[in-house]
Order: C-alpha cells, then sequence, then structure tokens
C-alpha cells in the first residue's frame, strides 16, 4: 500500500504523497488512508488506483475498504463530530477514534479544516497509530493550501 501518481505533480504535493507513503509504511496494522478536504473530497489517498483514476472509475471499481469508502466515513464522522462540540461548546475537534470488532478508524483534523482518516487492524497499536497520524498533520498541515488542495483534487479527478 503506497501512495503513487506523483509525476507532474508541485514539489508540495509530491512531499504530501511521500508523507503518506511513509505515514503507510511507518505504522504497522494500517489497511487504508485518506485526506478528505473540508468539504468532503477525496485529496489523497493510499491506494495506488485511487491515485491513478478518473472520479467516476473510482466509484465503479473501489474494493469495499477502499480508501475512497474511508473518505466518505472519514467526511460523515468528521462532520458529526464537529456538530457535537458545537452544540456542547466542547471547542474544536482534534481526534476522534471509532473501534469496533475487526478494525478501528482513526479521524485526525488538519489546520485548514481537512482531515486525515485512518483504517488499522482492530489489534494496532493506537498510540503508534496516533502518534504517526499527528506527526503526518504536523507536516502536512502547513502546506495544504487552498491551490494544493486544488492540484490534488484534479490530480485525482484527471490522471488515467
Amino acid at each position: 500500500m503506497t501512495a503513487t501518481g506523483t509525476f507532474g505533480l508541485s514539489s508540495e504535493a509530491r512531499n504530501l504523497h511521500w508523507l503518506l507513503s511513509n505515514l503507510v509504511e511507518e505504522v504497522p496494522g494500517l489497511r487504508s488512508v485518506a485526506v478528505v478536504s473540508s468539504d468532503g473530497l477525496l485529496l489523497l489517498s493510499s491506494d495506488p488506483e485511487q491515485n491513478t483514476a478518473s472520479a467516476a472509475r473510482q466509484e465503479s471499481q473501489s474494493p469495499r475498504g477502499s480508501s475512497a469508502d474511508l473518505a466518505t466515513i472519514v467526511s460523515g464522522i468528521g462532520s458529526l463530530t464537529i456538530g457535537a462540540a458545537r452544540l456542547m461548546d466542547g471547542g474544536g475537534v482534534k481526534q476522534t477514534m471509532v473501534a469496533m470488532e475487526g478494525a478501528c478508524v482513526f479521524i485526525m483534523s488538519i489546520s485548514d479544516g481537512s482531515l486525515l482518516g485512518v483504517q488499522a487492524e482492530a489489534d494496532c497499536d493506537m498510540s503508534v497509530v496516533a502518534y504517526h497520524m499527528g506527526l503526518f498533520v504536523g507536516r502536512a498541515g502547513h502546506v495544504l493550501t487552498p491551490e494544493l488542495r486544488s492540484e490534488l483534487r484534479q490530480s485525482l479527478e484527471g490522471s488515467l
């Protein structure tokens, strides 16, 4: 599981792909990773086919549990927790974790309103996952500009 499809991208976009690949390689038990914009669009994925396929092909051929599915889940849970935090006057949501019998989903906010989502094995070391997600968010947050988000989205939609 690696992030690919970086040919022709800016150095900032290539750097984000590298950071994502590094996250995937460094953390045992990860199944899928997705970066989702604040409006719910998949920007970056750990699935090579997600990074090189058109949006229509992603929807019709993505396997269950893929980064496209994870992006949908991350967007929904992210929206729900942000709404809950507002209702409870709890401030900004930093991290959300859902533990299931067979998997875990971790969601972490990125400074621009985007979200980092990770699907991991149920027996993963949660502290290691959270630590590496925090590293990614810290490194990616300052470079994820509107221009870069647009470039990443276009690279997912247009490269075939």
